[in-house]
């Protein structure tokens, strides 16, 4: 089979490699369909890693997916021959105190496809993948919407830890896809008002189609001053979204005395961020890390087969199997107001 292998920095190859064989009675067999591109993605593939986790080439990375079960294990009663399903990226031990306490996102031996020296990558023709970790799709859902659960469902878990939507007023630090993913289930909630900003334009214009009701780019506006003329008060939570130091500065600013910060974006190559100390301690703002998701995949499989929200409006670029590291380049370069580049397989 062919996959799709970081070689180098900013550098991808097609390679030839063997075709996965099960190997366990849990095991699911999957021919990709499609593989979003997700922004740890690009780290691995613009930098070499995120933070301490190193890429050793070659590797695969991609960890948004869907496809079709061509063959399951003796043991495998969640999933058949011919089911269509989206991926959860996430291989927990099932074991360890985290697992047992509720916690397999934060797993001591987890591994996650794509991840440097734990899984190989999902863009590849052929995976194969714990039945935990395979979600059947309705038939009304796409291999499109499917890839998309992954981000959905960290948007989803993040609105989980941070305070009720229902009224509330809040921001979102970058307008990308983990933004989006904030934004449409937060809106469905019953998030009162809806503050978003990014420094691409195109990324402005589709955040407020999806239901923003202000967007403004820190490069040009004064987004403290301009929300606080609308917000005297200010605002009950804001989901960082972008991994940048000053998105982080500002979400402290945004936020009202005992708001809260949710920090979802991945910081990249930087091992430390920073806090102004005294506006923390004087407000009483809490910080909220986010790590990836905890069962909220199928939640997002229903929200989107529902139609209670409409993820399609994130892929604004498709590309073929083989020009992946087009995709790649135009999402590291945010090139043509990019936000999800979609990379598909043959039918």
């Amino acid at each position: 089979m062919k996959a799709m292998k970081l070689t180098a920095q900013r550098q991808m190859q097609m390679q030839e490699v063997p075709r996965p064989c099960l190997s366990r009675d849990t095991d699911v067999l999957i021919k990709m369909a499609r593989v979003g591109v997700c922004g740890s993605d690009v780290h691995y593939f613009a930098e070499g890693g995120i933070g301490s986790q190193r890429v050793e080439y070659p590797w695969t990375v991609g960890h948004e997916g869907a496809g079709t079960v061509v063959e399951v294990g003796a043991a495998v009663t969640r999933v058949k021959p011919g089911d269509r399903i989206a991926l959860d990226p996430a291989q927990p031990c099932g074991v360890c105190d985290q697992c047992l306490g509720g916690r397999p996102h934060t797993c001591r031996h987890l591994n996650f496809l794509g991840c440097p020296g734990q899984v190989e990558g999902c863009l590849a023709e052929y995976l194969i993948l714990p039945e935990r970790s395979s979600y059947p799709l309705p038939d009304t859902m796409s291999f499109e919407e499917a890839a998309i659960v992954e981000p959905l469902s960290i948007g989803l878990y993040a609105i989980s830890l941070s305070v009720p939507m229902k009224g509330a007023k809040i921001g979102i630090l970058g307008a990308g896809p983990i933004g989006l993913s904030v934004l449409l289930p937060a809106r469905f909630q019953g998030a009162e008002r809806v503050y978003m900003t990014d420094k691409i334009e195109a990324r402005l214009t589709l955040a407020s189609k999806a239901g923003a009701d202000w967007v403004g780019n820190p490069e040009t506006d004064d987004v403290a001053a301009d929300i606080a003329r609308r917000e005297p008060e200010m605002l009950d939570v804001v989901f960082e979204c972008s991994g940048e130091q000053e998105a982080m500065d500002q979400g402290v600013q945004l936020l009202k005395p005992g708001g809260k910060l949710m920090l979802i974006g991945i910081p990249g190559a930087a091992n430390r961020v920073s806090f102004d100390i005294n506006q923390l301690r004087r407000k009483e703002i809490c910080i909220q890390n986010v790590r990836r998701q905890n069962d909220f995949v199928q939640k997002a499989i229903d929200m989107i087969a529902r139609k209670e929200i409409d993820v399609n409006i994130m892929v604004t670029h498709r590309f073929a199997f083989d020009r992946t590291q087009e995709a790649f380049e135009m999402v590291t370069n945010y090139q043509d107001g990019v936000v999800k580049a979609m990379v598909a397989f043959g039918e």
